[in-house]
């Protein structure tokens, strides 16, 4: 009870830092059961990786999510059905996608691919992933807009991203794409 005090003061006094090491933690966590999950008998654990996605979560994700939902809060305020729809097909249309080709961009610039290379990986990824998401996000999405006060969405939206994050950080882990 009193880590929950202290989390809700620091959402109150630093908001953004709070929701990017939020963020963080969980993209890293996320990365290392994707990898622990993955791993064979004589592999090990590639912390570089881990560390791309932590600081995937705390520089980009936190950020990112800290505007995007207070701007929808802003601008649809209310929790009814028909604005929680409104969040989350504007979700499903702006926010996911951004923030998928963002992921897929830095982590394969990350791993030094070049822009060829990675405008090839984002053609045969992002839609699969997009579309895998399309079971995944809507559900979530409408939890979180529905129920959840705005300063803590950020939060509920990194912890579904846990499970997300396993799929993910699998997709971008694939082999570099090959032209056709």
């Amino acid at each position: 009870m009193r880590f929950l005090s202290w989390y809700l003061r620091m959402l109150d006094v630093r908001p953004v830092i709070t929701k990017s090491v939020s963020a963080g933690l969980i993209y890293g966590a996320a990365d290392l059961t994707a990898q622990s999950m993955t791993i064979g008998a004589f592999s090990s654990l590639d912390l570089i990786r881990t560390l791309r996605m932590a600081m995937f979560g705390l520089f980009i994700l936190g950020p990112a999510q800290h505007l995007w939902f207070n701007f929808l809060g802003r601008i649809l305020p209310k929790r009814d059905m028909t604005t929680t729809l409104k969040k989350l097909i504007v979700g499903q249309i702006f926010y996911g996608p951004s923030c998928t080709a963002v992921f897929f961009t830095y982590n394969a610039f990350l791993q030094g691919e070049s822009g060829s290379e990675i405008t090839l990986r984002l053609r045969r990824d992002l839609l699969p992933t997009l579309t895998g998401g399309l079971m995944y996000w809507p559900v979530c999405d409408f939890f979180t807009y529905k129920i959840i006060p705005v300063h803590l969405q950020p939060l509920m939206n990194s912890s579904f991203s846990f499970l997300w994050t396993i799929y993910l950080t699998y997709m971008a882990s694939l082999e570099k794409a090959i032209g056709a």
